[in-house]
């Protein structure tokens, strides 16, 4: 019975050889040691194999130079109110209409700009953009009516919106445990932007007149399209894509500037199905983060551009509660009629927007902490928090050298949110919406960019506390939301699918 069993296995054993013989396809998996051509990676650790190297200083001083261009043109609102207000006889309604024409361009295309980058990538809408608000701008110095400046500046945002997408561009090339640090430090290159429109102001504007000075302020974006050859497109968005190629050329280029190595194997990722789709934005897993980063956007606009125009107008037209004022300070600047200022920037108001403008970067240490220490959430939280109290405090009567240091902190705190809320959002979706969900956010932040100009310039007029109070309340109830965020991305891998 024993021999007989043992004959009837040795039978079995040996159809079942013949049979995968004939049918190889079925053979099971086996477990052998795999060599190069065996292996494969992903984007992702390529990129973290990689690591930090010199093709990432030059992303971070190229992508950079672009938050300088971003910023000259939004500070340009702040310095050339005065100018237009007297040329032109405005009211405050429509000195406060130029900013949201501005707000309004950048609403429509930020939307078009990201589904764009999605679907045909990210390098040719930064690059468009840049082409497009250099050539709008220029064209703006031109502008013989209120009317044909308007528009003409509505276009620079929309140029402007397409820019945004480089911040996209830059984060899905750095290593995940350097983006908590390198992507604060972008701020420094937006503070150069508002300081270089402040000293243009300062200087042309007196001699020259405002014309010339957007005319200069057009020339760091000419010089910028010579250097944007040497960022290549996101191997990101080539996987995405299906260009997996053009990703491995890049990938390759890369390792060789950083003079380190790709990960053992071949580059084998999927294509991705649904790029450029907002159904992934209000899909289960992201409905909730999506409503809530709409809501924080608006705020972080509102709010960062409600300080700036706000410093403009209180500076312009003297309405700071001031202990220790002297008599051009007393000088309140109104007429019954309303029309008419025509009370151009001093020296001293130079000055202090320049100050105003270093708080930018003053507390960069404390916002790579806080992202580090606390994470994303509770950093959008806090600075929220800080951003309210500090709004109410402009209200209380200080001397001038106690409002330039609530300025100046005040424009260091909504600076860090807006650079929290880019970095939280560029690294919460996944590669093939990626762009799009930065469109959306960028859109709804410019519906905040819209109404601040008519709280800022128009109320401010009316009532101090009025004009401030909606900022900080607004910055309350974003901390809230911001509390209830759904995800937390400190430390977590880049998407590449939903």
């Amino acid at each position: 019975m024993g021999e007989s069993m043992k004959t009837e296995l040795v039978n079995a054993i040996h159809l079942q050889e013949l049979q995968l013989e004939e049918n190889p396809h079925c053979r099971p998996p086996r477990q052998v040691e795999s060599n190069n051509g065996d292996q494969t990676y992903t984007v992702e650790e390529a990129v973290e194999t990689i690591g930090f190297g010199r093709f990432h200083i030059l992303l971070f001083v190229i992508m950079g130079s672009a938050n300088i261009v971003e910023a000259m043109e939004i500070m340009l609102l702040a310095v050339v109110s005065p100018e237009i207000r007297c040329e032109w006889r405005l009211d405050d309604w429509q000195v406060a209409l130029v900013s949201t024409m501005v707000f309004l361009g950048f609403m429509v295309c930020g939307v078009l700009g990201g589904y764009i980058a999605d679907r045909y990538g990210r390098w040719k809408v930064v690059f468009v953009g840049f082409v497009w608000s250099a050539y709008f701008s220029l064209l703006t110095s031109f502008a013989p009516s209120y009317g044909w400046f308007i528009f003409l500046r509505s276009m620079v945002g929309c140029g402007v919106a397409g820019v945004s997408q480089g911040f996209v561009l830059k984060t899905e090339f750095i290593p995940s445990k350097y983006r908590a640090y390198l992507l604060p430090l972008a701020s420094i290159f937006w503070m150069f932007g508002s300081m270089l429109i402040v000293i243009l102001g300062m200087t042309v504007v007196p001699t020259l007149g405002w014309r010339w000075m957007i005319r200069l302020s057009v020339a760091p974006s000419i010089l910028l399209l010579f250097l944007f050859k040497y960022i290549p497109e996101s191997a990101r968005y080539n996987v995405s894509a299906g260009n997996i190629q053009a990703a491995m050329d890049t990938l390759q280029w890369i390792s060789r500037m950083n003079k380190a190595s790709l990960p053992p194997g071949r580059l084998v990722e999927s294509a991705a199905n649904g790029r450029g789709s907002w159904r992934i934005l209000v899909s289960p897993t992201f409905r909730r983060t999506t409503l809530l980063l709409w809501y924080s956007w608006f705020v972080a606009s509102f709010s960062y551009y409600g300080s700036v125009l706000s410093s403009s107008e209180l500076l312009e037209k003297n309405l700071l509660c001031v202990v220790n004022a002297d008599k051009e300070h007393m000088v309140k600047h109104r007429h019954e009629d309303g029309r008419c200022y025509c009370i151009p920037f001093g020296t001293s108001d130079y000055q202090t927007l320049l100050i105003s403008c270093l708080g930018e970067i003053a507390l960069i240490p404390l916002n790579i902490c806080l992202l580090n220490v606390l994470g994303r959430k509770l950093s959008l939280t806090v600075l929220q928090l800080m951003s309210a109290l500090l709004f109410m405090l402009l209200t209380v009567c200080t001397t001038m050298f106690g409002f330039i240091v609530l300025l100046f902190l005040l424009r260091s705190l909504v600076s860090m949110n807006f650079n929290v809320v880019y970095i939280y959002t560029a690294e919460v979706y996944p590669t093939i919406a990626r762009s799009l969900g930065m469109g959306f956010c960028t859109s709804f932040s410019r519906i905040g960019g819209m109404i601040a100009p008519f709280i800022a310039q128009v109320l401010m007029s009316e009532s101090v506390i009025l004009a401030l109070c909606p900022f900080a309340v607004a910055c309350v109830l974003c901390a809230i939301g911001n509390f209830l965020l759904p995800i937390e991305t400190k430390g977590r891998a880049l998407l590449q699918n939903s």
